[in-house]
């Protein structure tokens, strides 16, 4: 039952006939969890609350850096440095004190995956990696939960809703991941700032529509929207019976052909104190090398496998870009052609040296 408040707080709701006092009670009820409290997680966060959904889950280990707040819009400069998943839980409180929040600061893995989905009836998939796409969408059907799919790249984005009354999943979509770094993220690629706000706030709607049984749910669809032309285009796609999934997979980062567990890594913070015992090598672009760099060899991750012998073995290389990503790309290129050289990754890449 709604409260004498709540029903002040969701007014708007409770005048439209399709929603109405019953489906808010229906949100009410609902538990929800968002994988990400970044730039899909945090639009999903802020209109699943102002709809009142009753509990509202957050698992997000990461933290507010500066460079967030282009399209980050619930947090402020004041947040930099903290955990995004208890500064988002603090913000979103005093927009609806009706909703129940659970904070998760860590990573989601193959270890706490399946039981914090139990826990939940929808979970919303905010996540900027393939490795967290897949090991979400396979304990999605392990534990039987609709996922609300999104993802950004650029000026364009995508939505659907996976494995919903036993509908297809994302491996109907994608059956195997893209090579390593073959789709880079926005650290080192960039993304307009509100596209995330369009494609977050179009997961919400899912969510409410799943909830109160309004509408026509995306399931077997996939939206796709550009915003540089306003274009939009629902592509339907079936499920795949030749598709099994009967459990985890071991490494999820493996399956997606990122094999980090091979490449030793360095903290900024450790290269900075130490900086005379390495060589640098730099893959970002030349344009990105012009405006920040930190000196040492600079050749182009799409250069880099005809000047290999370029480099030399006097002291180990801390390969380094914008963000950790093509710098283990370039270690996995120059590992195939030399084995003489001892290379290290600079973890997070020049965003955390600066």
């Amino acid at each position: 039952m709604l409260s004498k408040e709540e029903k002040i707080q969701y007014n708007r709701h409770l005048i439209l006939n399709e929603i109405g006092e019953e489906g808010q009670n229906k949100l009410k009820s609902a538990k929800v969890l968002v994988i990400g409290a970044g730039g899909l997680g945090c639009p999903v966060l802020q209109y699943l609350t102002a709809a009142g959904i009753g509990t509202i889950g957050i698992i997000d280990d990461d933290v507010v850096d500066q460079t967030n707040l282009q399209r980050q819009i619930l947090y402020t400069v004041d947040d930099i440095g903290r955990l995004k998943a208890k500064a988002a839980s603090e913000k979103l409180s005093r927009l609806n004190p009706f909703v129940f929040f659970k904070v998760y600061e860590e990573k989601l893995d193959i270890d706490n995956v399946l039981d914090l989905f139990l826990e939940y009836d929808i979970i919303v998939d905010g996540s900027d990696n393939f490795p967290t796409r897949y090991l979400v969408n396979d304990a999605s059907v392990l534990t039987g939960k609709p996922l609300v799919f999104g993802s950004i790249f650029k000026f364009q984005g995508q939505v659907s809703v996976l494995n919903y009354k036993e509908g297809p999943t994302y491996r109907c979509l994608f059956p195997d991941p893209p090579a390593p770094d073959e789709v880079p993220n926005c650290s080192d690629i960039g993304v307009l700032g509100v596209l995330p706000g369009i494609i977050g706030s179009l997961q919400a709607n899912e969510v409410i529509k799943i909830i109160t049984g309004i509408g026509e749910v995306l399931q077997g669809k996939l939206l796709y929207f550009d915003a540089l032309t306003l274009q939009q285009q629902v592509l339907s796609f079936k499920k795949n019976e030749n598709i099994e999934i009967n459990q985890l997979a071991d490494d999820y980062d493996f399956f997606c052909g990122i094999k980090s567990n091979t490449i030793e890594e360095i903290s900024a913070s450790e290269l900075k104190q130490n900086l005379e015992d390495y060589q640098i090598l730099d893959v970002r672009s030349l344009e990105e090398m012009d405006r920040f760099n930190i000196g040492g060899i600079q050749i182009p991750l799409d250069t880099l496998q005809q000047r290999v012998s370029e480099l030399n073995d006097q002291k180990p290389i801390v390969v380094c870009c914008q963000s950790g990503i093509r710098s283990k790309k370039a270690i996995q290129l120059i590992q195939e052609q030399r084995d003489d050289l001892h290379l290290i990754n600079l973890k997070d890449g020049l965003l955390a040296f600066n």
